[in-house]
């Protein structure tokens, strides 16, 4: 049986860490940053579980500034 393997890609100079992504992620996949900040002075969500994402793109379903690249592929 195949199941779906995603990979969160988030540019984090458009991120404003509004954790809207960290809040609709239902595997716990994103999290924002606690040690640095981007070049606007924003702490940025980055991706802390890969292997746990499976494509749903909730998160960037979500993102008011559409930072967020969800890809999917099947594994078998």
């Amino acid at each position: 049986m195949a199941k779906m393997k995603g990979a969160t890609i988030v540019d984090i100079e458009r991120c404003k860490g509004c954790r809207l992504c960290v809040v609709a992620c239902p595997l716990g996949v994103l999290a924002l940053t606690t040690k640095a900040v981007n070049l606007k002075g924003y702490p940025y969500a980055e991706t802390v579980l890969q292997d746990t994402c499976t494509g749903c793109t909730a998160c960037a379903v979500v993102c008011p500034d559409g930072c967020i690249t969800v890809y999917r592929k099947k594994e078998e």
